[in-house]
C-alpha cells in the first residue's frame, strides 16, 4: 500500500476517534517528525515537547486535513514545524526579556535601536535586490521555516533548482551586506 494512502486511512480513522489508528499513525511518523523538530530546536527535550504537542493537535484536528493541499506527512510536518517555531519565538522573547532585566533600561540606548534598525533595513534592501526566484525560496526556507522539499512543493520547482537558488541567493545576500 502507498505510504500516503496508509497514512490517510489512519488519519481518517483518527478523525473518527479511533485510538488504535492514531497509535499506528504515531508509530509510523513520530521518528520523522522528531527529526524535523530536533533539527529546528537543537535540543532533545524541546523537540520531544514539540512533537508531543503536535500529536495532541493532530488528534484534535485530524478531521481538518485536506488531501488536495498535500500529503498526510507534509500536513503533520507543518504542525510540528509551527509548534517548533512557536517555541523558538517564545524562547527568544524570554531571552530578550531576561537581557533587558539584567542590563537595565539604559542599555537599550537609542544608538543600539538605531543600529538594529539599520541592519534590518540593509537586509531588506539586499533582499529586494535579489532575483525573484532567489528571494522567494529564501523567504520560504528561512523566514517561514519550510524544508527544501516543502519549498519544492510550494513553488512547483525541482529540488536541485531550489537548492541552487537558495545557495546563490544567500551568496548574493552576503556580498550585498558585506559591501
Amino acid at each position: 500500500m502507498d505510504p500516503n494512502q496508509h497514512a490517510l486511512r489512519l488519519l481518517s480513522a483518527t478523525a473518527q476517534g479511533d485510538r488504535l489508528a492514531f497509535e499506528e499513525l504515531y508509530q509510523h511518523t513520530a521518528g520523522k517528525l522528531y527529526a524535523i523538530s530536533l533539527q529546528m530546536l537543537r535540543r532533545r527535550d524541546l523537540a520531544e515537547d514539540a512533537v508531543q504537542e503536535a500529536f495532541v493537535r493532530i488528534w484534535h484536528n485530524a478531521g481538518e486535513y485536506q488531501q488536495e493541499k498535500g500529503n498526510v506527512l507534509t500536513w503533520m510536518s507543518t504542525i510540528v514545524r509551527y509548534r517548533a517555531l512557536d517555541m523558538l519565538r517564545a524562547a527568544k522573547s524570554r531571552r530578550e526579556s531576561d537581557e533587558e532585566t539584567e542590563e537595565g533600561e539604559d542599555e537599550q540606548s537609542p544608538e543600539k535601536e538605531l543600529y538594529a534598525e539599520r541592519e534590518r533595513a540593509l537586509i531588506d534592501r539586499c533582499m529586494d535586490l535579489l532575483e525573484d526566484q532567489h528571494r522567494n525560496v529564501i523567504q520560504l526556507a528561512y523566514f517561514r521555516g519550510l524544508t527544501h522539499a516543502e519549498v519544492c512543493d510550494h513553488t512547483g520547482s525541482p529540488l536541485g533548482s531550489v537548492k541552487t537558488w537558495i545557495r546563490r541567493g544567500l551568496e548574493r545576500l552576503k556580498r550585498c551586506i558585506e559591501v
